[in-house]
């Protein structure tokens, strides 16, 4: 087998049989494929696709370069959840006690932010002494014992998908949807889930900007997981703005516990449940979308969720009291109110720009090697379609940092006005299922 005959096959828009997949993705793991032949090779993909049992050998090939973690140590049914990314993502800190609470086993690699999109680890080390530094046995005993255990993700699983990743990323090929769905579902297969809910998110803050493009990349990694024998759904949700209120890792703590306790804003609630019903439905514990709804509901208004939330924390370490005294997470120094330059209506909010702004007042890291300031943050007074006036706050900056004006100048451009009331956008926009 030659790696030209294969480039070619795929320039021409040929099928590529599971062997040869094989064959480009072990040869560029163990370097016996140059990075010029795999940029052509990956560029032809770009340009031709590939067919949904294509990106499943691709996807298969991915998991197999490196580690697999075994789950089968734990009881019930695992349900792994992923989202493609936004601001304010703070999703996965609702849902995991959540579902964990009704009895849905979660055992969730996560990852930590780079750029404007914050990562779940992060969040969760913004409480005082939480360890993601589990071992094996300490992250299986916790999820028999308390339903829930959130780690860092290991750098073992899916080398191959690291390395195509880097090349992707400096040869034009990232936007191309078998590749990113190869990519995201090589590593949730690879965490060992029996079943996966993607969240995948749509609009301007989003990776896919168009309806159209988060329904082909949902179907797809739908696709490859019923190839692949993981039940697998899709629900497709909105980014046009930051999810909540909160960006920034103590606040959007601060957030999750409110929406635990039934409050909240209006899309966090909506997404979170509609998310919950999916893996709570696949965990076996409910057999319908009313019945699930209830149950999590229940859940809820009984405390019994945010008490798991609570049981989660302290079980890696973390100060519990944090979450039963809020004003003991992390405080800034320094509160700005943005003031509104006009009355009207809020038509959008840009969702990677007000990330930015939190970024630069050291919510977020520019590089691997940057440390977070758990306090900084954007909290946002004004979200989509609300009625302001002129000179009414629309949102705090928290910083520690001695100077705000380019946050501030990001944050006030992230606001656009109209002077009619915009249409509601829906918070989910479609479930896609096998």
């Amino acid at each position: 087998m030659r790696m030209v005959d294969l480039i070619q096959k795929k320039r021409d828009g040929k099928l590529l049989a599971k062997e040869e997949i094989e064959y480009v993705v072990n040869g560029y793991k163990n370097d016996t494929i140059p990075d010029y032949q795999m940029s052509s090779f990956l560029m032809a993909v770009y340009f031709k696709g590939m067919t949904k049992e294509e990106v499943s050998y691709l996807t298969d090939a991915m998991v197999n370069s490196g580690e697999t973690v075994d789950l089968s140590g734990i009881k019930g049914i695992k349900v792994d959840k992923h989202s493609t990314g936004g601001v304010g993502d703070k999703i996965s800190l609702i849902v995991a006690p959540l579902v964990a609470s009704v009895g849905v086993p979660v055992a969730k690699m996560s990852g930590r932010g780079l750029g404007h999109t914050g990562g779940t680890i992060d969040k969760l080390e913004a409480v005082e002494g939480f360890s993601v530094e589990l071992s094996g046995k300490q992250f299986i005993d916790n999820v028999n014992k308390h339903g829930i255990s959130i780690i860092g993700q290991s750098g073992d699983l899916v080398p191959a998908d690291k390395k195509i990743y880097a090349l992707r990323d400096v040869t034009a090929t990232v936007d191309s949807i078998p590749l990113i769905a190869s990519s995201i579902m090589s590593k949730k297969i690879a965490m060992g889930a029996d079943a996966i809910v993607l969240d995948v998110k749509t609009g301007a803050g989003a990776f896919m900007k168009t309806l159209d493009r988060a329904k082909d990349l949902a179907s797809t990694m739908v696709e490859i997981g019923s190839h692949l024998n993981r039940n697998t759904i899709a629900v497709i949700t909105d980014m046009n703005q930051p999810l909540g209120y909160e960006v920034g890792n103590a606040n959007e703590i601060k957030e999750v516990i409110e929406v635990l306790k039934g409050k909240g804003s209006e899309d966090l609630i909506e997404i979170s449940m509609a998310i919950a019903v999916q893996m709570s439905i696949l965990g076996g514990i409910y057999q319908t979308q009313e019945e699930a709804r209830a149950g999590l509901n229940e859940a809820i208004e009984s405390g019994k969720a945010l008490e798991k939330f609570k049981e989660f924390v302290s079980s890696q370490n973390g100060n519990a009291d944090q979450i039963d005294s809020i004003d003991l997470l992390p405080q800034a120094q320094h509160h700005v109110e943005v003031k509104s330059k006009q009355s009207g209506y809020v038509k959008d909010i840009d969702a990677e720009a007000i990330g930015v702004a939190a970024l630069l007042l050291g919510a977020g890291r520019q590089t691997k090697e940057d440390k977070i300031d758990y306090a900084a943050g954007v909290s946002l007074k004004k979200k989509a379609g609300d009625e302001v006036a002129e000179g009414e706050v629309i949102a705090i900056l928290h910083f520690n940092k001695d100077d705000h004006q380019q946050a501030m100048d990001t944050l006030y451009d992230a606001f656009s006005y109209s002077n009619e009331k915009p249409e509601k956008r829906p918070f989910v926009y479609e479930i896609i299922s096998k």
